[in-house]
Order: structure tokens, then sequence, then C-alpha cells
């Protein structure tokens, strides 16, 4: 995950609770401790007898070095993986279709959109795709520009954004700071809310609204979902 500086993240505070939003209340999420993300995609693997993954956004290897599976490939411009480059160039080059991808890149709406669109091309017809962070609890944990260590970014509005699409199945599990999944099928619950504008969406907004833009479920009934 790319750093800020402690100049850029006041800055940024005062940016973002001056000129974009200044809400005080919170999720109470709760994430179980012994369920991580690591642990959902190997039972993935698993039951779908998968062979090839692909992780966008490695940092120091936390998930990539603990995923076995025969073929996998992880990309970053700065550390991780095995790949230095980039989401966007590494699509460019790419002609290998995978069974599972990881999004966990950089955090904002915009590059989430394009992460996921080049993700599906390069999609196997009954493979999954994963987003890392989409379950914020609090309006500093996913605003955009960053000011604070512990950051979601706005991961969420992509979800929302995509929910509006009748071929794709999206739900989202509650574990580790929220794991969205989408499948390429027909959409069983599209959302219908009339949003004008994704990238100004508001914290509020999620908070009214998380259950039904997200489709949330524990991780037992998400485990049914695949």
């Amino acid at each position: 995950m790319e750093k800020v500086s402690r100049l850029d993240r006041i800055l940024n505070k005062i940016y973002y609770n001056v000129f974009i939003e200044s809400c005080k209340k919170k999720i109470d999420f709760e994430f179980p401790s012994n369920i991580k993300r690591w642990d959902l995609i190997q039972e993935i693997i698993r039951k779908k007898n998968f062979s090839y993954y692909l992780e966008i956004g490695c940092d120091d290897d936390e998930l990539f070095s603990k995923i076995n599976i025969k073929n996998k490939i992880g990309v970053d411009p700065v550390s991780g993986g095995n790949i230095r480059l980039t989401s966007d160039e590494f699509f460019k080059s790419n002609n290998i279709k995978f069974d599972i991808i990881f999004i966990d890149g950089l955090h904002i709406y915009e590059q989430v959109k394009k992460d996921i669109l080049n993700s599906i091309k390069f999609l196997n017809p009954n493979g999954i795709i994963l987003l890392h962070d989409c379950l914020p609890r609090e309006m500093s944990h996913q605003a955009v520009p960053r000011y604070r260590h512990h950051w979601n970014g706005d991961v969420w509005k992509a979800i929302v954004e995509f929910r509006q699409n009748q071929n794709l199945e999206i739900y989202t599990c509650k574990i580790d700071t929220g794991i969205s999944m989408i499948q390429k099928k027909e959409n069983t619950k599209i959302l219908n809310d009339k949003i004008l504008s994704y990238k100004k969406l508001k914290f509020l907004d999620f908070i009214k609204n998380h259950e039904n833009f997200m489709r949330i479920l524990d991780y037992d009934e998400f485990i049914k979902k695949i």
C-alpha cells in the first residue's frame, strides 16, 4: 500500500473534513480473529480445484507467501510478488487466464474499478475475483485522500457500482476488513438505487445502506455461495 507522509496526512485530514465530509458515526463490524483472507482463498482453491492465482498489490507478501497453488503471479510496482509492474502495465501485456484474482492494489475507487474490469477480461468462466478492505468501520478508514495509516480506501464504491451489473453476482464476507467476491453469473439481486456519481458517495450513504450495498454474509454463509 502506498505510503503517505505525516504532513500529507494532516493536510489531507483537514481537506477531507472541511471540503468533502465530516461524519462521526461508526459501524461496529466484528471481524473474527481466527479467519483471515488466506484461509478464505485457500478454501476456495480447494473447493473449486483452482490452478491459476493472480494477486494485485502484494506489499510485503503477507498474503502471497501463504497461497498454495500450482501457478501464482503477484503484481506490485514496489515490493512483493514476482512481477514488478503496475496493474495497468501488467494487464496490457498479459495473456494468461486466471481462476482466482485477488485485488489489493491502490485503494481508490477509480483504480479499483479499472482493476475489476481488467480482471474480468482475464478470468476463466467459473473464476472468482476477490477484493480486500471493502468494509470500512468509520469515515477516516475510507477517506480519499488518505490521512491515516490503517486504511481501507473507498473500494466499497466500486462494489456498489458493479452491484448494478446484471451479469455479475457479488457478495461480501465479513472477515479481515471485508472481502467482496465477484462471479461472472446472473445477478440475483440487482442494486436498483439511482446513484448519479459513485465517486461522490459519502460515508454516511455507506452507513445507511451498507447491508444492501454490499450483500454482507458471515464466513459460513459466504462459502455456500461459491
